[in-house]
């Protein structure tokens, strides 16, 4: 085989290899699997409930039986602990907004990086904000059986966003 005949090949190998990508959206098999449709769906609903607050997202997105692995101390869980969660960070940061950055769809699983943004201008705990702006990452793994999130790991870089509040200081 000649060289440029082994680069061809491993061309090809490489973006046969490569996940598609459309819509922002990844799919880490070589062919979207069964029922990917439907996985996408209700994590789009899913982030879609996180940046309006609308909690019919919500109930279209997440299974009754949903569980979140990772929740704060105090969260409730189940189906309720989002809409809790949300509610309370809006009362904070009222013009909350979630963009997703990347999804990467892999079976029923689904990996979601976002970045949420706003204006602290509401009370958190026993702070007040005074308009500070947000910005800050999180990543969440969900897995989605029959058209519904199951299950939910998040990580939220939380130093950031409470030193962006004037809550946490670090160096002091």
């Amino acid at each position: 085989m000649s060289v440029k005949q082994t680069l061809v090949t491993l061309a090809a190998c490489i973006l046969l290899a490569s996940p598609a990508v459309a819509d922002g959206v990844t799919i880490a098999d070589l062919q979207a699997p069964a029922g990917s449709e439907a996985t996408i769906a209700a994590a789009r609903a899913f982030y879609d409930f996180w940046n309006t607050g609308d909690e019919a997202f919500l109930a279209r997105a997440i299974a009754p039986s949903f569980t979140d692995h990772t929740p704060p101390p105090g969260r409730p869980q189940g189906p309720t602990g989002p809409a809790v969660a949300s509610r309370q960070f809006r009362g904070a940061v009222p013009d909350l907004s979630v963009k997703v950055e990347k999804m990467i769809v892999a079976g029923d699983y689904v990996t979601v990086h976002m970045v949420f943004s706003g204006s602290f201008t509401g009370k958190l705990g026993n702070t007040q904000g005074r308009g500070q702006k947000i910005a800050f990452i999180a990543t969440d793994l969900v897995k989605v059986t029959s058209g519904r999130i199951t299950d939910n790991w998040h990580i939220e870089d939380n130093l950031t966003l409470l030193q962006q509040m004037g809550i946490a200081k670090v160096g002091e």
